[in-house]
């Protein structure tokens, strides 16, 4: 029985090692058809087994001969390869042996070859930025294209070459001494190109239609400055360009634009203002309310002034001026005493002192004002340059400007507003003082007179 089971597990093991991938359509019921399929099977796998030992024998055959033809070309490029070499050194002879007959057959030359592809190179970065440019252009590119032509020692200059630098060379500085006028396209503001007359002056500044223009050696084009400097320096553009002959003043910036560009980005005058912020505003705002106040005190106090002086020449009391209210207190009371009418007199003045001085303490005030607010914005852009530093640190110096612009701009406002107010405060005071003395001198004139009829 035992062998029996071992004999069925041996049969359905070689079973399935067949390789002939046809399956059993239906397991032996015996033993007898077992062994008929096991030999069925063997069969199979012998024919199957000599087929594969037919393939490998002719794949090894075309194996061999693939093994021959490759040795066989590497042999030939074995060959090559010497043959290669053998050559490579016999040009790196000659190479060397020609180099050196160039060498002396250059001699001097090659220090003029060395010198000429220096200049070339420097020219080229020179034309590439000169505002000549703008108007002559393709002398970079030549420039560098022979600095990298000379840098090559299978290449040399031609004469043509040496007399095309030189050529450039003087050109330039021809041009520097020239104002030309051509026309290019320039881009005008809002980004749209125009085809206008351009002046050159020299290789310092380029101006169109009363404007300064600025060139871009990597785009080359003209274009217009996004802010153009102050209004005096913009007319001589204009003069400029309308005169074609003669003599004319102009803004010349010898930079070739560093300081023109430095005026461009200086603010102006709304622009510190803006500065000062808040504080600055409010001072602004104070010191208009007291020229306000001392324009209507000095118009107030010069006609009340001719009233006065109208008044001196005429015998009859007018209620138009403060004098005249002041001697109509003789007339009301004509039989008193002078010690009474002095009194009177005395009360009369009290009465036109306010309508005199109205309004000149509050000039004061904001004399004295203006500078405590401008050091109380001084101290708040301390703080924020202070909190600048804190957060960021002193290695940008442009965070702190805004705190530093706020503590100097509010400064010197605050000193704007001071100093004429003091003056205007003086004057105004000045006058009020003389109205009044006036005043206090016929009032005392008029007791002097009543005194000596009493007497």
């Amino acid at each position: 029985m035992k062998l029996f089971t071992q004999m069925t597990k041996i049969a359905l093991f070689a079973s399935s090692l067949s390789i002939t991938g046809a399956s059993v359509a239906a397991e032996p019921m015996n033993l007898d058809s077992l062994l008929k399929t096991l030999e069925n099977g063997k069969s199979e796998q012998r024919e199957q087994n000599k087929q594969r030992e037919q393939e490998f024998a002719a794949r090894q055959n075309e194996q061999v001969q693939t093994l021959k033809n490759t040795q066989a070309k590497r042999n030939q490029m074995l060959v090559e390869s010497e043959r290669l070499e053998t050559q490579f050194e016999e040009n790196e002879v000659k190479l060397a042996n020609l180099t050196d007959t160039l060498s002396k057959r250059m001699g001097s030359l090659k220090e003029l070859f060395g010198v000429l592809q220096q200049v070339a190179g420097d020219s080229s970065n020179k034309f590439a930025t000169s505002i000549v440019s703008a108007q002559i252009d393709g002398r970079s590119t030549f420039m560098d294209e022979l600095a990298q032509k000379m840098g090559s020692t299978s290449k040399l200059a031609s004469i043509e070459d040496i007399e095309k630098v030189w050529f450039e060379l003087q050109r330039e500085m021809t041009e520097q001494g020239k104002v030309s006028r051509f026309n290019a396209s320039v881009i005008v503001e809002g980004g749209t190109k125009a085809q206008q007359e351009v002046v050159r002056v020299g290789a310092f500044n380029l101006v169109s239609n009363g404007k300064y223009l600025e060139f871009n050696p990597s785009t080359k084009t003209l274009s217009e400055l996004t802010r153009q400097p102050v209004s005096r320096f913009t007319a001589t553009a204009e003069d400029l360009q309308s005169t074609k002959s003669g003599v004319v003043q102009f803004a010349l910036d010898p930079t070739g634009g560093s300081i023109l560009g430095l005026l461009v980005q200086a603010p102006d005058t709304q622009e510190r203002v803006h500065q000062g912020g808040t504080v600055g505003y409010v001072i602004l705002g104070v010191g208009v309310i007291a020229l306000l106040i001392s324009l209507e005190r000095f118009f107030s106090l010069l006609i009340m002034g001719g009233k006065i002086r109208r008044q001196l020449k005429d015998t009859v009391a007018r209620d138009d001026n403060p004098l005249g209210r002041v001697m109509k207190v003789k007339d009301q009371f004509p039989s008193v005493s002078h010690d009474t009418l002095e009194l009177k007199l005395s009360e009369a003045i009290l009465r036109e002192m306010p309508k005199v001085t109205r309004n000149l303490t509050l000039i004061k005030i904001i004399s004295v004002v203006a500078p405590l607010l401008g050091l109380l914005g001084t101290v708040t852009g301390m703080i924020n340059t202070f909190q600048a530093i804190t957060l960021f640190g002193t290695g940008d110096p442009k965070l702190m400007a805004g705190g530093i612009s706020q503590a100097l701009v509010t400064t010197v406002l605050g000193l704007v507003v001071a100093i004429p107010t003091v003056f205007l405060y003086t004057l105004l005071n000045t006058r009020a003082k003389n109205i009044l003395l006036t005043i206090q001198e016929q009032s005392a004139g008029i007791i002097a007179e009543r005194s000596e009829k009493g007497a």
